[in-house]
């Protein structure tokens, strides 16, 4: 069986890794799918450096590949042949936000979403939040892979000259 585990990754944090790790043992193949459109950057990282940043932090996860996707999630499933969506779960408003999507994949393609409650210790972390720590010089050792927590420390260090 065939998941995916759909987002924008911007960056990878250790509560994703958790989510990925866990569904990978659940699901043959596991498709970490970066969604946006490598034409238009936005956010901190561009699609392709999210795309080698996740390869990078999860090489060691065999049934594992990461790939991207611009348009609706169903046409992704259905051209590539996924039966699931793993999604993270943290809080109550998480699972309000998802439970439409979820229902509405389902409508429009059969595809099952699957919902993964963060592990606690991972629950508070958010790339928005992590982004917003780094940007003003705080530590984020912990809540990022170390390979991350450099790359964005980079991207800060680079945008101030």
């Amino acid at each position: 069986m065939k998941a995916v585990c759909p987002g924008s990754f911007d960056p990878v944090t250790m509560g994703h890794l958790d989510i990925y790790r866990r569904a990978a043992s659940h699901f043959d193949e596991v498709i970490v799918l970066v969604t946006g459109n490598p034409k238009k950057p936005s956010g901190l990282f561009s699609v392709e450096e999210r795309i080698d940043l996740i390869e990078r932090v999860t090489q060691d996860i065999p049934n594992l590949r990461v790939d991207w996707w611009a348009g609706l999630l169903v046409d992704y499933t259905t051209k590539h042949g996924v039966n699931a969506l793993v999604k993270g779960l943290r809080t109550a408003l998480d699972y309000e936000y998802e439970l439409p999507m979820a229902q509405m994949n389902r409508r429009l393609s059969g595809v099952d979403t699957f919902f993964l409650l963060t592990d606690e210790k991972y629950g508070y972390i958010s790339s928005s939040l992590c982004k917003e720590v780094a940007r003003y010089g705080g530590d984020v050792s912990g809540l990022l892979p170390d390979l991350v927590v450099d790359a964005v420390t980079a991207k800060y260090r680079e945008a101030l000259g």
